[in-house]
């Protein structure tokens, strides 16, 4: 059930506009379901001998009117108070005797007509739909003071979300007064008669997120705007420093033909520009050398940003299990990896990892702040994605966008834990319906590799399949003992752990070293995870078919006990979790 209040100063004019026919939905059968006193006269209803409904609509407006007519100049400018509330689309239909209920406690819950109240304002509850009523209330009371209405469209919520249980309607997630501004109806309305499949002002904040994803400095964040073709205008103090700033759709123009900014703060409370100055501050980037150019020579630069990157993400999982307030600003620079590589990924993952990126930004707010926010790393990795560039659909810019994606499951369900642990249940939902999109896209970029790893896996000799089959059921009671009935769930981690031994790695080492970077239990398929970590610690290969990094046997155990060891000690260990089991099997 969502309410969502306006204010204004002709009641006469809301009154014609809820009995007539309406401008987009047609209005059926328009007639009061509550009124302040129960004998309010009805338009809709009117059981005169000679019915005359735009008499009766203005003897309607006259009475609502009368006591701010009374008060005069003490009376409000803008006196009317307008609430619609709607259900949701998959509720049942609600009966005229429900919706004056609903009516009078939404009034009361605001304090313009508290139960028991002689006083409160004069209100009507008019319905000509099936899902939703209005409520028009005059914001003057009996004693002709105003009303003390602080907070209303919070009550409002609140109220809502009572109702709702109590009724046994759909239950909406409660919020936090964090969320980003929703388009109005004439927004969408808008839209849709040009053509576009979303409001302007939703477009709007995607461009704007995208353009700070990673960015180092101000003025490349603006530059990066007019590049993605906004329209940009600054607001700027007799210094020449810039106070704030708006943006524009090309083509988006008003009824006088001017363009229509939004201000950053409209679009989400975390863009406006002191926001967006301080992010730049606390996650400063090094704009040099990006961290993902470093290091692992003979892979495209794409390649090696997202390998970069999944190490960065493990660590912003590592940080979330930790149940620390600090880690909140971990979820901004979340927030802008998936920007990030959303922007830069092929055509075949790009629409559900856009999407991941649109409903992770409810989870990137709440009230929590990071007293010593150090979001850095992550936010450098986003950098280092965007100067990479766009990478292939194929081959290792293929593989590595599957490691990647792989890991930021797990981190997205780590925000789910850490939100839901504090009461932010949209932003749990966010973050888990985030994870839901990542897993769809992580199956798209997957499928080529982990085809290409299963058939090495089965073409390994017998008896070399099944000794990393034993090593893996030494190390995984609970998976192993599925190997020798489902050989095909360890194909491909039997076939990773034959490569990073040929590699000069000691498999038993370093499956068990996977394993303890952190928990197994939110692992759609604890296998993938574990071979995307054992590739990448081992700087093997994403894509099987290209060539593995040789290292001698002579320093095998160099590389096993120092380069491994200090991967790992990045990052504090993660929490023991005593109810669960450390590794559970893959959920199917």
């Amino acid at each position: 059930m969502v309410p969502k209040i306006r204010r204004g100063s002709r009641t006469h004019g809301l009154l014609v506009y809820l009995y007539g026919p309406g401008k987009r939905d047609e209005h059926i059968d328009p007639h009061l379901v509550g009124s302040w006193d129960g004998f309010a006269p009805d338009p809709g209803r009117d059981t005169s001998p000679d019915p005359d409904p735009k008499v009766t609509l203005a003897r309607l407006a006259a009475a609502l009117d009368l006591r701010v007519k009374q008060a005069g100049d003490k009376a409000p400018t803008e006196h009317v108070w307008h609430c619609s509330v709607r259900t949701d689309p998959g509720d049942r239909t609600l009966t005229d005797a429900e919706w004056n209920t609903v009516a009078r406690r939404l009034v009361h819950a605001v304090n313009l007509a508290p139960e028991d109240d002689p006083d409160g304002c004069r209100w009507v509850a008019v319905r000509h739909a099936d899902n939703h009523i209005h409520i028009l209330a005059t914001m003057v009371r009996g004693d002709l003071r105003r009303p003390r209405m602080n907070y209303d469209f919070k009550k409002a919520q609140a109220e809502c979300r009572r109702i709702e249980k109590e009724m046994g309607l759909r239950r909406l997630k409660p919020g936090d007064g964090t969320g980003a501004k929703t388009p109005t109806s004439a927004e969408r309305f808008k839209a849709e008669r040009t053509g576009r499949t979303e409001a302007p002002r939703e477009t709007l904040r995607e461009a704007v997120r995208q353009a700070l994803a990673g960015a180092a400095t101000e003025g490349e964040f603006f530059t990066r705007l007019r590049d993605a073709g906004l329209r940009v205008k600054t607001r700027t103090a007799p210094s020449g420093d810039a106070l704030g700033y708006n943006v524009a759709l090309p083509g988006d123009r008003n009824r006088h033909g001017e363009p229509i900014w939004y201000p950053g703060s409209k679009l989400a409370p975390d863009l406006s520009l002191p926001k967006i100055r301080q992010r730049l501050v606390d996650g400063a980037v090094d704009q040099a050398t990006p961290p993902a150019a470093k290091g692992l020579p003979g892979w495209s630069p794409p390649a090696r940003a997202r390998r970069s990157a999944t190490g960065t993400a493990e660590q912003a999982a590592v940080l979330l299990d930790r149940d620390d307030d600090e880690a909140a600003a971990q979820l901004v620079g979340v927030g802008e990896l998936l920007d990030a590589i959303a922007q830069t990924s092929p055509a075949a993952t790009r629409a559900e990892l856009a999407a991941a990126a649109r409903t992770f930004e409810r989870a990137t707010r709440s009230h929590v702040r990071a007293e010593r926010a150090d979001n850095r790393a992550i936010r450098s990795a986003a950098r280092g994605i965007i100067q990479a560039g766009g990478a292939l659909g194929r081959g290792e810019d293929g593989g590595t966008t599957a490691m990647l994606v792989s890991t930021l499951v797990l981190v997205t369900l780590a925000a789910a834990r850490w939100h839901s642990a504090r009461g932010h249940a949209q932003q749990a939902h966010a973050s888990r319906q985030t994870a839901e999109h990542l897993r769809t896209a992580y199956h798209q970029a997957a499928a080529t590799p982990m085809r290409a790893l299963h058939e090495q896996g089965r073409a390994l000799p017998e008896a070399e399949r099944r000794k990393y089959e034993a090593t893996i059921r030494t190390a995984l009671p609970e998976q192993g003992t599925r190997a020798d009935g489902a050989s095909a769930t360890t194909d491909a981690l039997a076939a990773t752990l034959a490569q990073a031994e040929e590699a000069g790695h000691d498999p038993e080492t370093l499956l068990q070293q996977a394993i303890d970077m952190r928990e197994l239990d939110t692992a759609a398929d604890v296998n993938d995870v574990l071979v995307w970590r054992l590739r990448r610690l081992a700087h093997l290969p994403a894509h099987p078919g290209e060539a593995p990094r040789r290292t001698s046997a002579g320093s095998r155990t160099a590389k096993t006990s120092t380069n491994l060891t200090s991967e790992l000690k990045k990052a504090p260990p993660a929490p023991a979790r005593p109810a669960s089991p450390r590794n559970r099997p893959p959920r199917r």
